[in-house]
């Protein structure tokens, strides 16, 4: 694991670090934009394997591995107050790497604040992704395209398909043979944006992130579909900044 192949972009001027997880498929590129944009905050994407610039690494397929990765990354890189923010997927995957941290016995604080979109509170058992990562290209292209957020050009050419396949495959799986596992709910803030309308995450199984929180707990609303964070960032990033305020 090398913490500069996690972390592919120099890391910009902020007092708060946020570092950010992927939706399935995606890569550190779907944050790049975000770089800058909040005064304060240094926006730390994440580049997990088997995409964009590390195309050639072997994919991660399950959470633990994930998790456990992205933790040593936080562990190396983290040299002042952090948080962590994740979508779709990544939310699962920010949420068990803050309980990884906490399970270590290290001397890395814990995050400031916890960010999650897109995605039911993990002990949802969730209902709306079939079991595809093992289906042909044709049915994992057509779940693709019914959650959105995929170029359709990209999703037309065999040639770029094949360059993204594996990673998506290798996320689904992770998400489909992730099991929830109950410990104390995490003594940090914790801040769920949700979206009107987003297939990936009813109403009922995001407000049931509250559970998870023992500490504050906020839910806004940022605009509708699935990718309406990305969409709407000027909001996003108005949330984001609220929270994080008492640590700029």
């Amino acid at each position: 694991m090398s913490t500069e192949r996690w972390l592919p972009f120099p890391r910009p001027p902020g007092e708060v670090r946020l570092y950010c997880v992927p939706h399935a498929g995606g890569g550190a590129s779907s944050f790049r934009p975000w770089i800058g944009a909040m005064p304060g905050v240094a926006v730390c994407p994440l580049q997990p394997p088997a995409r964009e610039a590390r195309f050639r690494d072997e994919p991660i397929r399950a959470m633990e591995q994930m998790a456990s990765e992205i933790a040593d990354v936080v562990q190396d890189s983290a040299d002042g107050p952090y948080a962590v923010y994740g979508h779709s997927l990544g939310a699962l995957t920010a949420f068990e790497t803050v309980r990884e941290l906490r399970r270590r016995d290290s001397r890395t604080p814990m995050p400031v604040h916890l960010f999650v979109s897109g995605c039911p509170a993990p002990q949802i058992r969730d209902s709306l992704l079939p079991n595809v990562h093992d289906a042909s290209d044709e049915e994992v292209v057509a779940l693709l395209r019914r959650l959105g957020g995929t170029p359709e050009s990209l999703l037309g050419d065999p040639g770029l398909l094949g360059l993204i396949l594996p990673a998506v495959r290798a996320d689904l799986e992770v998400k489909e043979t992730y099991r929830y596992t109950p410990e104390a709910p995490l003594d940090l803030p914790l801040t769920v944006l949700d979206a009107d309308d987003d297939p990936r995450a009813g109403t009922a199984g995001t407000a049931a992130w509250r559970e998870q929180a023992a500490a504050e707990f906020a839910l806004h609303t940022v605009g509708q579909g699935h990718f309406a964070v990305f969409e709407q960032a000027q909001i996003t990033h108005k949330y984001l900044l609220e929270a994080l305020t008492p640590w700029l």
